[in-house]
C-alpha cells in the first residue's frame, strides 16, 4: 500500500548532509513497522530488523555498550549479516522497550552518520521508558497517521480518481463522472477508516466481517494499553473517557463534558487520564479559540475543547454503527449529528497544517464554527455540513464579527466544488486537498479583484 510517508523517507535517505537517525512515531497500528520494512526492502540492498519487544536478548546487549561501532559489530555477529554504510537500513522497532538504544542514537549522529538508522515507537512509550538522556537535536522525527482518503483510494485500485484529483488546479465544479464515484468511495472509507489492517481487509479481501474484526482487534489492543499506565488508578479513568467519546460527539454541542464520562466527574480528577490519551495520539484535542488572531495558540480557552478519535473507522466501530449504513443514501455522513464527518475532516486537517486546528463559539446567541486553521499567517474559519442544508449561518456571523481577519471562509459539504465570493465550498471527498484548494481560491479572488 503506497503511503505518503514513503516520499518523506526517500528524502531522508537522499540527504548527504545533516541526516540523523530517524524516529518514526504515531499511534499503535498505523503502519510504522510495515512502512519501515517496505522502505528497506525497496530502497536498500539489505535490511537489519531488530524488534526489542519480541527479542529481549538483543536488548540486554545494549546495557553494556551503546557506542555506534560496537552496536554495528554486535548486530553483524548476532544476525550474521554484513552492514554496509549507505546500503543497509538498520531498523530498531519498539525502542521504548530498550531505552539504551534511544541514547545510542546520539553516537550514531555524531560519530557514524554513514549508517542509516530508522527507529519506531510511540512518544508516550519513550517518555514512560525514561531513557537516561534523550538525544535532543540528534534525531530526525517523522510522524505517521492513519491512511488518508487519498491513500485509501490508491490501496483500493482507484488511481484514476487520484490522478484526476491531483490534476485539479482551479476552482470549478467536478464532473459527475468523478463526483459520484468519489462520494461512494468516501462512504466506504468512513466504514473502514484509515488503519492499514482494516483497509487491507477491504481492499484485498473485500471481507466486511474481517474488516470489522480488524477494527475490534485494534480497539481491544488500545484498551489493553490503558492498563500500562504507571498509576493503576488512572486505568479506569482512561477507559471511561475513551468509551465516552461517541456520546460526546453525538451531542448537538460537541464540547467535551466530564459529566458525560461520569456523573459528578471533575476536570482535576480526569485531566491526567485525558492527557495520556492525547500523548498516545489516540485522540485529537481541539481547543476553543477566543479570537481568530495570531498566533492562534495564544487565544486558546483551555477550559473548553472537543475530542475526536485518531481515526474515523475506529470511531464508527466504537460507536457500534453497522457497515450496512453504507447503503443508506447519505445516512453515513449525517449519523449521530455528523460526528463521523467532523472526525474525518479534523483528521485530514491535522495532516496538512503545522498548527493544530481550533474551533470558535459564542454562547448568546449561540454560534459555532467547527474549526479554525492557521495557514501561514492567515486564519480560516471552517464549517462542516453533513446535511443537505448548507446554509452557513455561523460562518456569516463569524465574518461580521471579525471582518478584517477573514480572507476566505471554507465549508465542507456534499455540494460541488465552487467559490462564491469569499465562501469556498469543498466536497468532502476533496478534504485531503484543502491546503492547495485554499491557495487556488485566494489566487482566483485576487485575479477577479484586479479585473
Amino acid at each position: 500500500m503506497k503511503r505518503k510517508i514513503t516520499d518523506k523517507l526517500c528524502e531522508w535517505k537522499k540527504q548527504t548532509k545533516g541526516r540523523m537517525p530517524l524516529l518514526i512515531y504515531g499511534a499503535r497500528q498505523v503502519g510504522k513497522t510495515f512502512e519501515m520494512r517496505e522502505f528497506g526492502a525497496h530502497y536498500y540492498k539489505n535490511t537489519v530488523y531488530i524488534n526489542f519487544e519480541t527479542d529481549e536478548k538483543i536488548g540486554s546487549y545494549f546495557e553494556t555498550d551503546i557506542h555506534a561501532d560496537s552496536v554495528v559489530v554486535l548486530l553483524e555477529r548476532y544476525y550474521q549479516v554484513k552492514i554496509v554504510p549507505e546500503e543497509t537500513l538498520i531498523i530498531f522497532d519498539e525502542i521504548q522497550d530498550c531505552p539504551k538504544v534511544i541514547n545510542a542514537m546520539k553516537y550514531f549522529c555524531e560519530n557514524a552518520p554513514q549508517y542509516h538508522i530508522a527507529c519506531a515507537g510511540s512518544l508516550l512509550g519513550i517518555a514512560l521508558a525514561k531513557p537516561s538522556s534523550f538525544p535532543v537535536g540528534k534525531v530526525n522525527f517523522m510522524q505517521i497517521d492513519p491512511m488518508t482518503f487519498k491513500e485509501f483510494l490508491i490501496a483500493n485500485g482507484d488511481e484514476n480518481l487520484v490522478k484526476y484529483l491531483d490534476s485539479i488546479n482551479t476552482i470549478e465544479p467536478i464532473p459527475d463522472a468523478f463526483f459520484n464515484p468519489l462520494y461512494e468511495k468516501l462512504k466506504m472509507y468512513y466504514i473502514t477508516g484509515g488503519m492499514p489492517e482494516s483497509v487491507l481487509m477491504w481492499t484485498e479481501a473485500r471481507d466486511v466481517s474481517a474488516m470489522q474484526d480488524a477494527l475490534s482487534g485494534i480497539i481491544n489492543a488500545y484498551e489493553r494499553d490503558f492498563a500500562k499506565h504507571p498509576d493503576t488508578h488512572e486505568f479506569p479513568k482512561i477507559s471511561m473517557i475513551w468509551k465516552s467519546i461517541p456520546s460526546q460527539l453525538a451531542k448537538e454541542n460537541k464540547k467535551f463534558l466530564y459529566k458525560v464520562v461520569k456523573e459528578g466527574a471533575r476536570a482535576r480528577e480526569y485531566e491526567d487520564a485525558l492527557q495520556w490519551l492525547v500523548d498516545a495520539r489516540l485522540v485529537h484535542k481541539v481547543y476553543r479559540s477566543s479570537a481568530p488572531r495570531l498566533p492562534i495558540a495564544a487565544y486558546d480557552d483551555l477550559s473548553a475543547f472537543k475530542l475526536y478519535l485518531v481515526d474515523v473507522g475506529l470511531l464508527r466501530r466504537l460507536a457500534q454503527l453497522a457497515p450496512t449504513a453504507f447503503g443508506d443514501g447519505n445516512r453515513l455522513f449525517t449519523e449521530f449529528k455528523g460526528a463521523l464527518t467532523e472526525n474525518y475532516v479534523l483528521q485530514t486537517l491535522t495532516t496538512q497544517f503545522e498548527v493544530a486546528p481550533r474551533y470558535w463559539s459564542q454562547a448568546n446567541p449561540p454560534y459555532e464554527v467547527d474549526f479554525l486553521i492557521q495557514r501561514e499567517n492567515d486564519i480560516f474559519p471552517i464549517e462542516v455540513k453533513s446535511e443537505d442544508n448548507t446554509t452557513s449561518r455561523s460562518l456569516k456571523k463569524f465574518k461580521e464579527l471579525f471582518p478584517d481577519q477573514v480572507k476566505l471562509r471554507v465549508r465542507f459539504s456534499l455540494d460541488n466544488l465552487k467559490l462564491d465570493d469569499d465562501l469556498l465550498n469543498i466536497p468532502l471527498f476533496m478534504a485531503d486537498y484543502t491546503d492547495q484548494l485554499i491557495g487556488f481560491a485566494l489566487e482566483q479572488k485576487k485575479t477577479s479583484i484586479s479585473l
